[in-house]
């Protein structure tokens, strides 16, 4: 198996929702949601390329890393490299209906699994989209994050508690879908939360709780007032709302707020093992890589998806070595130049 495989049979099963790019920057797919795009422009999705792309690292060649560690664990979970993959539901309109629901997350959570991390799996309009996330979290034994959309309290309590029960490490909820177009037109109720309802889902719940789609060092704080244990730093991919600034550009800010309190993930163009590397360094715990394993599994499987990660994990190590890093877990910021 190669990249270049991966990404021929990937490109051909996916378009037109996916042209599997050169460079996937969200330029050829701009609004084209439903689909793999960023609403409107696709401004939102370009912002997360543009801003990790403009933090270079420093490179440092005269120390003694030759061995870098780049385990780590994140909320009780052991990952092999701080990555887990980012839920992608609604195959069947959103991916070209590449594959069933449910085979697609069972390749994904196999795939990430097989590399040594775990990968979240998605909510949607229809039932299937949750449902099949279980399905693969039961038979996987826990590898899957099951994230769920912005309903009513009572109704995320009883989704994140059937996630337990199916022996789910953690659960989300994907806060930025709070006007989603697919929710929307399927006549779902979706709403953004006060701390309080965020409070009232992390008392009722049994396993960590993670907020994603936080964007602003405020909602950050009101995250750590409610208690929760962990924030997505999301612009939902740019399929949310345009003209929002990258990930990247606002990380920094809120790391600085949170300071410590609760684990920071992050997500938007993460593609490759020097960009997981300069999110650590802006102030992430870990990152979600979403677009590059969906083209792994409709490329190559479970096999594929693994691939895309080992790639990953590899140019990690480079990025560590010739940044003098010894430790995911303790970046210095001075890896950014």
């Amino acid at each position: 198996m190669d990249l270049a495989t991966i990404r021929e049979i990937a490109r051909q099963k996916l378009s037109p929702a996916c042209k599997v790019c050169p460079e996937c920057n969200g330029v050829a797919c701009a609004g084209q949601v439903p689909g793999m795009g960023g609403v409107g422009t696709g401004r939102s999705f370009h912002n997360n390329m543009e801003a990790l792309a403009a933090c270079r690292l420093h490179m440092r060649t005269v120390h003694d890393v030759v061995e870098p560690k780049k385990n780590c664990t994140i909320l009780g979970m052991d990952l092999a490299i701080p990555v887990i993959g980012a839920a992608i539901g609604g195959i069947s309109f959103n991916a070209n209906n590449v594959m069933p629901e449910v085979d697609y997350c069972r390749t994904v959570v196999e795939g990430c699994k097989s590399a040594g991390v775990i990968c979240m799996t998605g909510d949607g309009p229809v039932a299937t989209v949750f449902d099949s996330g279980l399905v693969a979290c039961r038979e996987s034994g826990g590898y899957a994050i099951p994230i769920i959309k912005p309903r009513e309290p009572e109704a995320v309590i009883e989704m994140a508690n059937r996630a337990a029960e199916a022996g789910a490490p953690a659960f989300g909820m994907d806060i930025d879908a709070a006007y989603l177009v697919n929710m929307k037109r399927a006549g779902q109720p979706v709403f953004p939360k006060t701390v309080d309802q965020l409070a009232k889902i992390k008392r009722e719940t049994k396993i960590p709780f993670i907020v994603k789609g936080i964007m602003s060092p405020i909602d950050a704080e009101l995250c750590c007032q409610a208690g929760v244990d962990a924030i997505v730093v999301s612009n939902h991919g740019g399929r949310a709302l345009d003209d929002l600034p990258g990930t990247a550009e606002v990380l920094p800010e809120i790391a600085d707020a949170v300071d410590g309190r609760l684990t920071i993930l992050v997500d938007g163009g993460i593609r490759s093992g020097g960009d997981i590397l300069k999110m650590l360094a802006l102030g992430a715990d870990a990152v979600l890589v979403g677009r590059p394993l969906m083209v792994g599994a409709a490329g190559g499987g479970a096999e594929g998806v693994a691939f895309m990660l080992n790639k990953m994990a590899g140019e990690l190590e480079a990025a560590m070595i010739l940044t003098g890093t010894a430790d995911v877990a303790d970046v210095d910021p001075d890896v950014i130049w």
